[in-house]
C-alpha cells in the first residue's frame, strides 16, 4: 500500500509520520499518537463519538482521512483542557451530570467547543440544533443541554469580567 509523508499537529504539537493513504484520521489519533480519548463509534459518521476539531471546525474522524488533516491543526479532547483546570464544557458535564456510560462525552464537547465559539449564548433550540449530530444512546440530551447551557453562561461571565 502506497504511504504518504503526514505532517499534523494535534493540540498544540507537530508530528509527522509515513501513514499509508488509507488511514483514517481516528486511527492516527489513536492507534499512532495514542490519543485514545476520541472514540470509534460507528465507522460511518452517523454517531460523532469520533469528532474532533479540525482548524476550529468539527469534524469526524472516522471518515476523514489522515493526509487530509496534512498541514492542518487538530484537537482532541486531550486538549482541551489547560494548565491542569478543566474547560467549561468539562465542568459543566461533571455538574450537571451530562454523561452516563461517558462514550459519547468527548465527541459531544467537541462538537460543544465549536457550537459556543460560533455562538456564545445559545438557546436550548440552538444547542439540540448544535449537537444533533452527536448521539447519546444514555442520556435523552436533557442533561447535556444543561451541562452545554452551564459552560456557555460560565464562558460568558468569565470574558464579562475579563
Amino acid at each position: 500500500m502506497a504511504t504518504r509523508s503526514c505532517t499534523v499537529t494535534v493540540n498544540g504539537t507537530s508530528h509527522t509520520r509515513d501513514v499509508e493513504s488509507r488511514l483514517l484520521l481516528v486511527h492516527l489519533l489513536r492507534d499512532e499518537l495514542g490519543l485514545t480519548g476520541t472514540h470509534i463509534g460507528c465507522d460511518t459518521s452517523h454517531c460523532g463519538a469520533c469528532t474532533v476539531l479540525m482548524d476550529d471546525k468539527s469534524v469526524k474522524s472516522c471518515t476523514l482521512l489522515a493526509v487530509q488533516a496534512h498541514g492542518k491543526s487538530v484537537q482532541t479532547i486531550e486538549g482541551v483542557a489547560s494548565g491542569g483546570q478543566m474547560h467549561p464544557l468539562q465542568e459543566g458535564f461533571h455538574e450537571e451530570h451530562g454523561l452516563q456510560c461517558g462514550f459519547c462525552t468527548p465527541g459531544m464537547i467537541m462538537r460543544a467547543l465549536e457550537l459556543l465559539q460560533d455562538n456564545p449564548n445559545p438557546t436550548e433550540d440552538e444547542i439540540r440544533w448544535g449537537i444533533s449530530g452527536n448521539l447519546c444512546r444514555c442520556t435523552g440530551y436533557v442533561n447535556i443541554v444543561k451541562s452545554i447551557r452551564h459552560a456557555a453562561e460560565k464562558m460568558t461571565a468569565a470574558s464579562a469580567t475579563a
